[in-house]
């Protein structure tokens, strides 16, 4: 029988000062790193969303009360996006009253927003084309999500305001 032989050495113990030394050594890089990230979050964010809680209180009460009023006048607003063949896009809406008549004399203002990009936010003026239909010719409106804002006004104050979430596809 043979005896192998090895130089190796014994493993160093584990000893109270090595966890200790571990222990100490974990929870540094823990808190090291919170504290950049709690650096770096204080600093890009100075916590106001509003200059004025008040101002931005009243606005919303303004928002509740038009929404009242333009739901007492029960108009009928529907739009639609059509893309052509060249590549241009039509925004079409229809406007009607409670009873179902088309409104004249109106100016309707469209903004379509990009939910990521505010810089390809789009803005339109629709013209009347009668019956109350308005129609606005958008170009180069790219595929993919948008939110069509539409605005009505009558006689100088807004009497209508709706938000879609809508797909343009290719």
């Amino acid at each position: 029988m043979t005896i192998a032989q090895s130089n190796m050495k014994d493993p160093k113990p584990i000893t109270g000062k090595t966890v200790l030394v571990w222990l100490l050594c974990f929870f540094g890089v823990i808190f090291t790193a919170n504290g950049v990230f709690i650096y770096f979050a204080l600093g890009s964010f100075p916590g106001v969303v509003v200059n004025s809680s008040y101002e931005a209180g009243q606005t919303y009460n303004r928002e509740i009360a038009a929404a009242k009023a333009q739901a007492d006048l029960k108009w009928q607003v529907s739009s639609e996006i059509a893309r052509e063949s060249s590549g241009a896009t039509k925004l079409m809406v229809t406007a009607a009253d409670a009873e179902g008549a088309p409104l004249y004399g109106i100016e309707i203002k469209a903004m379509l927003r990009h939910p990521a990009q505010e810089t390809a936010d789009m803005e339109a003026f629709l013209r009347a084309d009668g019956g109350g239909r308005y129609i606005a010719e958008l170009d180069s409106l790219p595929a993919g999500n948008w939110t069509l804002v539409l605005e009505i006004e009558q006689d100088g104050s807004r009497k209508f305001k709706s938000e879609n979430r809508i797909f343009l596809k290719e």
